[in-house]
């Protein structure tokens, strides 16, 4: 019992942890703030903004690869005792048998350097896939910039509907205390009370309607935005109604300098054309230069080989000098004897042995330094070579493809944007329009029905109209905003003030 409340309490220790990790959000949030906060926080922008750092190092590596190559090793091994093998033959055969264990290390540091074509094109690829990378993550940001601008733009929208529930509440308490009057001097019936208090119904329910709108758009907002749970928050920017007065060649021109997606595109078909030039490179030769140190250590664990051997060639030697004595007495005229103890086995050089056999495992001899120099031509790989030059061509085409329907695409989406976004200004101010006329065909049914000059029904009648036209105008004035939104994310820019 005692572990599931220790656990349980490490998981509420650690979701609070979690929540207080969460990055403050004003309470009067504008739309700057939430686009700052979405780039510090939302996923899926951030997942593409990483790319930037990889870009940045295949262009370090891409210049590595211009300077030499350095390595160091080292080994060591041991090898036991015993008789070895040579094809037929031991070295017991040689004389050379019950060989000791042995101990061997060696060390090696080398340097190379190679030069191709496809080397020195490298850094230029690699900085042309940098620009594609960057400007891929501008189009993540383009898109992050819209998506939080329409979600901010949708809570804002159902904030308004909120308030026009609200105000059709009013509307209906009205109708219902005129209806209550007018039963009260007798001029209205049940049947108008009933009515009322239905249309009062009516209302409450499309308050709640909007208000779970508004909580759910306030939640989308936060998520667009990168933030976990909901957030009480207050919109502070507001969006004006203004006359579009751009011409499309402006749009076109600032579009095509500053389109995300086509900079991206224009930068792929750069790094295609550089990579034609890479897959051509295969046919060329390249250089390659090497050189190196090295040394090894080789030893015994017992000098007594190496001792008994050099006894045995000290006792051949005084063998040799007494049969050469021996020789030289047997002359006509005998040769004066030679000095046979000239020959003898010292302590000095049996530690002369051990000394040199104490080399494992620093104690190196340094091997011979080397230097070497090659040229590779290649003549015939098959067709790899050429196979892979066809597709660097292909991919370049497709590159060139891909900017061009970009380029069209951007031409049309730009005059279709435009049109939108002056067909929606042109409705809102109609739409406005129609709200003030609604608004006044309900004042003046209001003092009818107080007159009874017209039913409960013919007042109903005019309050749906107006609610319906500010919906209406509602719907328009953000239909507007959104389209200069989508414009925005075209152009690449900002178009409002």
């Amino acid at each position: 019992m005692r572990i599931r409340v220790f656990a349980l309490a490490c998981v509420l220790v650690s979701a609070a942890a979690g929540v207080r990790a969460q990055e403050p959000v004003p309470s009067n949030l504008t739309l700057d703030e939430a686009l700052s906060i979405a780039r510090r926080n939302n996923p899926t922008y951030l997942q593409s903004a990483n790319d930037r750092d990889l870009a940045d190092w295949d262009v370090r590596e891409a210049w590595g690869q211009l300077l030499p190559t350095a390595s160091a090793s080292t080994s060591a091994s041991w090898q036991g005792p015993g008789n070895q093998q040579f094809g037929a033959i031991t070295l017991g055969d040689l004389g050379f048998g019950g060989l000791p264990s042995y101990y061997t290390s060696s060390y090696r540091l080398s340097l190379d350097y190679s030069l191709s074509w496809s080397n020195v094109l490298a850094p230029s690829q690699a900085n042309a896939s940098r620009e594609a990378t960057n400007a891929n993550v501008r189009a993540s940001e383009a898109t992050l910039i819209s998506q939080v601008t329409t979600a901010y733009l949708d809570m804002l929208r159902q904030q308004e509907g909120v308030g026009l529930a609200e105000q059709q509440i009013e509307n209906a308490l009205l109708n219902l205390r005129l209806a209550q009057g007018r039963r009260e001097v007798g001029s209205a019936t049940a049947i108008d009370v009933g009515r009322a208090q239905v249309q009062l119904g009516r209302d409450s329910v499309a308050l709640l309607q909007a208000q779970n709108a508004f909580t759910t758009a306030r939640m989308r907002l936060m998520q667009q935005m990168g933030i976990s749970g909901d957030r009480d928050v207050t919109l502070t920017s507001t969006f004006e109604l203004s006359e579009p007065d751009w011409t499309l060649n402006e749009l076109y021109q600032e579009a095509f300098s500053n389109n995300p997606t086509l900079l991206a595109r224009r930068s792929t078909k750069k790094a295609a054309d550089i990579g034609v030039s890479s897959a051509r490179s295969a046919y060329y030769p390249s250089l390659s230069i090497s050189t190196g140190l090295s040394g090894f250590t080789r030893e015994a664990s017992s000098t007594s080989l190496q001792i008994g051997q050099a006894q045995a060639q000290v006792a051949q030697s005084v063998a040799q000098c007494a049969a050469t004595n021996d020789l030289y007495s047997r002359l006509a005229d005998p040769l004066p004897p030679l000095d046979c103890t000239q020959y003898a086995f010292t302590d000095q050089q049996r530690q002369n042995i051990i000394d040199q056999n104490d080399q494992f495992p620093f104690n190196f001899q340094k091997s011979p330094f080397t230097v070497s120099v090659g040229l590779s031509v290649p003549i015939f790989q098959g067709l790899s070579r050429q196979r892979n030059l066809e597709a660097a061509k292909v991919q370049r085409q497709d590159a060139a493809q891909q900017v061009r329907q970009q380029e069209i695409s951007l031409r049309a989406d730009l005059s279709v944007g435009l049109a939108n976004v002056k067909t929606a200004y042109q409705s809102a101010l109609l739409e406005e329009r129609n709200q003030q006329l609604a608004a006044e065909q309900l004042r003046l049914a209001r003092e009818q029905y107080q007159v009874g000059s017209i039913t409960f029904v013919d007042l109903v009648d005019a309050q749906t109209v107006k609610a319906q036209a500010d919906r209406d105008r509602i719907a328009a004035v953000y239909a507007y905003h959104d389209a200069v939104t989508n414009l925005e994310t075209l152009v690449g820019a900002s178009l409002r003030d």
